[in-house]
């Protein structure tokens, strides 16, 4: 449906009872977007702040934290007008641009986590040349890699899909995520291969090289000492969690293209949001109970707090 300006507008067909749950949702989501925007910033802050965590280690968990605020300031701010709009649509070019970003920082996720895999190997299995080989310039490129990398080649899968005609004007989802090919009025080969090409670009090997490495790291700790298992299972345990967790919603949003139509709205609407709700709190959550160093940093900091307000009610 086109609007006075020729402007291309999809409907956004995920939402279940807006009408009548809306301010309900609104006020859910605001306070989840709040809390993920709050836990993410806490745990960054300390990094920034305390020198002893200026380390590869923690700048790679830092640069993921804030990966997740911008992952989630694609969907939330669109979800909450949505809440409070009578109809839930979005311009083509935004809804384009929505893939772009919510992909781009997806793959960056894999990547991310990647570098920080590579960082514990040289750690564990190299300690004596952990210094010259994790050094600002290596720390740099790999931040710049990781978002630069899935940017650009998700922006060619983005541009590609956004000049194909359209003859569907509904989109089954709360946002645009893969289901904006169902829109095309001929399903394209070559851009379905060059997805699958991203897929193993951005996804698929630098999970296998994660798992490889932690396996690499896996067996060496075995061989060492009980000091080294001790400290591979502190550092490297953390980052399989959100690794796993991670590779499971992926998993999900791949294959709903493929079955969304055998899957009732509301299954399909809480699955969605488990996507852009649950990996965003789990990080900060994660990172902050089972990284030794972070975790009595936000001890500290909470113990702080708490002085501060007793002081100060007791000087009321």
């Amino acid at each position: 449906m086109d609007d006075d300006r020729n402007v291309t507008y999809i409907t956004l067909n995920g939402y279940v009872d807006v009408e009548k749950y809306r301010y309900f949702y609104f006020v859910i989501i605001f306070t989840i977007y709040i809390l993920i925007i709050f836990c993410n910033s806490i745990i960054v802050c300390l990094i920034v702040i305390h020198q002893s965590l200026h380390e590869p280690m923690y700048i790679f968990i830092a640069a993921l934290l804030v990966n997740s605020v911008l992952y989630s300031t694609v969907i939330y701010p669109k979800l909450l007008i949505d809440f409070l709009s009578e109809k839930q649509i979005i311009s083509h070019p935004v809804c384009h641009f929505q893939y772009f970003i919510f992909y781009s920082l997806g793959g960056s996720e894999f990547l991310l986590l990647s570098a920080m895999a590579y960082d514990r190997y040289v750690c564990i299995c190299k300690p004596l040349r952990y210094p010259t080989i994790m050094t600002k310039t290596t720390i740099s490129v790999f931040l710049v890699l990781a978002w630069l990398v899935p940017a650009s080649q998700v922006a060619g899968s983005a541009i590609l899909s956004s000049k194909r005609k359209v003859c569907h004007f509904t989109l089954e989802g709360i946002f645009c995520n893969n289901s904006v090919h169902k829109l095309h009025c001929v399903s394209s080969r070559g851009l379905s291969m060059y997805g699958v090409i991203i897929l193993l670009n951005i996804v698929f090997f630098p999970m296998f090289y994660i798992v490889f490495t932690y396996i690499k790291i896996l067996i060496i700790s075995y061989r060492s000492s009980r000091e080294v298992r001790t400290k591979a299972a502190q550092t490297c345990l953390p980052h399989l969690l959100v690794l796993v967790n991670f590779s499971l919603l992926c998993t999900y949003d791949i294959i709903i293209l493929r079955l969304e139509s055998d899957i009732p709205k509301t299954a399909r609407l809480i699955m969605t949001l488990q996507v852009v709700l649950y990996h965003p709190l789990f990080n900060p959550i994660i990172y902050g109970l089972k990284m030794k160093e972070i975790s009595k940093h936000l001890k500290r900091f909470t113990k702080n707090i708490t002085f501060n307000n007793d002081f100060a009610n007791n000087n009321v």
